[in-house]
């Protein structure tokens, strides 16, 4: 028989190798991220989310499994997207946007499931309340301070009477966001007229049917008109119409000025979440829905400039050059 002293450095590399296999057999996390439509407040939302989760230790293809899944802005393709992450026993679902949050919930009651850039999860019927959601949903929700955006209007065109709106007919968040605009705009004794939108196809010629009955354009955080802004843009330019966008992407798309809040930091707030899930430390049924308080000025100096458009001298401060 060999000494143990022999046996030394074969009992050492063993002790060292037994924690690298017991790590292996972990199972690491999965996460399915659904994006209802590509445009820059929901990438926005998506990047913050993965940022706030690699600060707390969940690094993708590493100690996380990220499955991202962009629903092309239609429900029979989030509804297919939905049944695979359900098939894959995923640990958690992300729905980024109102519609994608509802083509998970109508996959699964079990799998937790966060939402962001969703403006009422109770208008939405995605929760019981924002304060005890009682389901298997929360999230952030990214309603804008509408009255402050409509009172934007008479400091950058005082001469306005008529507000032009411009929203998909068939989202809740914009339906929404809509109302509440109207009653903001009679308000400050103010008219409006209104066009709806079914999809991107419908845009160019909802747009040449405003423009010549308004005076300004608010076009509230709605997916469809956020990833048509190039067509807003080409339409309201031609005719010098002022145009105040529901949130800061879609006014450096196409837009001129407004106030609103950073999809980034409420991805980062969602991912916060996340990780609370993950570890176990809360249930997603007893978080309250989270929003940001903090908001930002955002104008687009360019586009500014191109219809003639004054910039109070109290907002150049935050009035910014783009490539529109």
């Amino acid at each position: 028989m060999k000494p143990i002293k022999h046996l030394l450095p074969l009992l050492l590399a063993i002790a060292l190798l037994v924690p690298f296999f017991a790590f292996a057999g972990e199972k690491v996390p999965a996460i399915g991220i659904l994006q209802y439509v590509q445009h820059g407040a929901l990438d926005l939302a998506r990047e913050g989310f993965l940022k706030s989760l690699e600060d707390q230790g969940y690094v993708p293809g590493e100690t996380i499994t990220i499955d991202y899944q962009n629903g092309q802005a239609d429900q029979s393709t989030c509804a297919s997207v939905a049944d695979k992450f359900v098939a894959d026993k995923v640990d958690l679902m992300l729905g980024i946007a109102t519609p994608a949050v509802l083509a998970l919930a109508g996959k699964t009651d079990a799998v937790p499931i966060l939402g962001t850039a969703v403006t009422d999860y109770v208008e939405a019927r995605l929760v019981k309340s924002n304060e005890a959601p009682g389901f298997n949903i929360s999230g952030t929700t990214d309603m804008n301070p509408i009255k402050d955006q409509i009172a934007l209007i008479q400091r950058f065109v005082p001469q306005a009477r008529t507000v032009g709106l411009i929203y998909t007919g068939s989202e809740i968040n914009s339906q929404l966001q809509a109302a509440i605009a109207k009653t903001e705009i009679e308000a400050l004794g103010m008219a409006y007229t209104e066009v709806t939108v079914n999809n991107s196809n419908d845009v160019q010629q909802a747009m040449l049917s405003l423009v010549n009955n308004c005076d300004v354009i608010y076009i509230p955080t709605d997916n469809v008109l956020a990833s048509s802004m190039p067509i807003v843009a080409e339409v309201a330019l031609a005719e010098k119409r002022p145009v105040i966008c529901g949130d800061a992407g879609m006014v450096k798309e196409g837009g001129q000025f407004t106030l609103a809040i950073d999809y980034y930091k409420l991805g980062e707030q969602t991912g916060l979440m996340a990780g609370q899930i993950l570890r176990g430390e809360a249930q997603v049924s007893q978080m309250p829905i989270q929003r940001q308080s903090d908001y930002s000025y955002y104008v687009n100096k360019t586009l500014c400039d191109a219809i003639g458009l004054a910039i109070p001298e109290d907002m150049l401060a935050y009035a910014e050059e783009t490539g529109a």
